[in-house]
């Protein structure tokens, strides 16, 4: 069973009520107030443009903590040769396009769609969501973004020209930034070769309501 959410009202089911596929509520909007009440707890909205809106929140979380990152000798290299300049929220909107028109294998269309990209947007411009760059000859090549709650950095989407560019993109986040965690929603073969991991849900709130600074790692 799913719930049905008010235009007006702005609240959310428990998390733990969410269907086997994680599927909790239908409706309502995308307003910061909302998106951040959804993060908050653990929920977050994915959907396409020929449906509501969708509010997830999976049993399990796909996570990355960063001191258990697994950076290969082969992409230390690239990260050393200086190939890629990475920059931290100096083109969120561009990052998002990128993310919302890239093709993905076994993917029909985009689900960052029109309503969705305008809605980051005005979380970044709030300063509640951000984004990383990733440059090669001055031209955008690969990034990433997401939305942070305490110490935890939500991750929405990454996109990639250039071999490795997301990669570095997810590296420089977890090696300049001090987040308790990345949360990776969806399992991959590639983030799990870099060391994300499944954790529960329950497990995955407890993180949500930490507040604190990492000690900044010297690389």
């Amino acid at each position: 069973m799913y719930y049905q959410l008010s235009d007006t009202e702005i609240w959310f089911p428990k998390p733990e009520l969410a269907e086997d596929d994680g599927l909790l509520a239908v409706g309502g909007d995308l307003t910061p107030e909302r998106l951040m009440l959804a993060y908050s707890h653990g929920i977050f909205p994915w959907y396409s443009d020929d449906s509501p809106i969708l509010w997830y929140s999976p049993h399990e979380r796909f996570v990355l903590f960063p001191e258990r990152l697994k950076v290969s000798s082969s992409m230390s290299r690239v990260i050393n040769s200086d190939q890629f300049k990475i920059t931290f929220d100096t083109a969120f909107d561009k990052v998002i396009e990128a993310c919302a028109s890239i093709r993905r294998q076994g993917e029909k269309g985009t689900w960052i769609t029109s309503e969705m990209k305008t809605a980051y947007i005005n979380l970044h411009k709030l300063g509640l969501a951000h984004s990383v760059e990733v440059w090669e000859n001055d031209v955008l090549i690969g990034g990433l973004y997401g939305v942070v709650v305490n110490s935890v950095f939500c991750g929405e989407s990454m996109f990639s020209n250039v071999s490795n560019a997301s990669k570095a993109a997810l590296i420089w986040l977890c090696r300049n930034k001090e987040y308790l965690m990345i949360d990776c929603q969806v399992h991959t073969k590639h983030l799990e070769s870099m060391g994300a991991e499944l954790i529960s849900r329950q497990e995955y709130l407890t993180y949500l309501k930490k507040i604190y600074k990492l000690p900044q790692k010297k690389y």
